[in-house]
């Protein structure tokens, strides 16, 4: 139910509040079942195996973190948002780094510099139950670029937050990628 109140989120005694488009909206608190899925139950072993990784870094390492994380900021809640901790940049790119099946990584990397892309045709395929998507680019997209896709959206709707990775580009050569 929408309400007209002073800004907040969280749990507040049996209910919840959080922002919507068009408001806040509050509800009664309700546990959600926890199915404990394979994949949960990865992400969160990550999570914690990263967690305990940091705790093992020199000074110097952790130091070198806190630095770099300065320069990413939190996602906005109720119009706040902050620099991101060394610990929170750390899992946040090796946690990534874990689901895409690539080796975690101990100092904090450069920023990437992303070429503009122009795909010039995407060609989906399904052979059996077996699914390909073929891209097209002008240039290299580079290593592991990420490809995304989200299910069909409204006109009106000008940036997507609901997609999945359905795939990622093979490091090499141009043209013609595989994902």
């Amino acid at each position: 139910m929408k309400i007209q109140d002073i800004p907040q989120v969280g749990k507040l005694g049996l209910t919840v509040t959080w922002p919507d488009r068009n408001g806040l909206i509050r509800r009664i608190l309700v546990t959600p079942k926890n199915p404990r899925t394979d994949r949960q139950l990865e992400v969160r072993e990550l999570l914690s195996k990263q967690t305990r990784r940091f705790d093992a870094l020199t000074d110097a390492q952790q130091d070198a973190w806190n630095v770099a994380a300065a320069g990413y900021q939190s996602n906005p809640t109720l119009g706040q948002s902050g620099p991101l901790t060394g610990l929170q940049l750390f899992v946040r790119i090796n946690c990534k780094l874990g689901l895409l099946g690539q080796d975690p990584v101990d100092a904090p990397p450069v920023a990437p510099q992303f070429p503009v892309l122009a795909p010039q045709g995407l060609v989906i395929t399904n052979t059996g139950g077996v699914v390909a998507v073929k891209l097209t680019c002008q240039g290299d997209p580079g290593e592991n670029t990420v490809l995304r896709a989200s299910p069909p959206q409204n006109s009106a709707i000008r940036a997507c937050g609901n997609y999945r990775i359905i795939g990622v580009c093979p490091a090499a050569g141009g043209g013609i990628r595989d994902a």
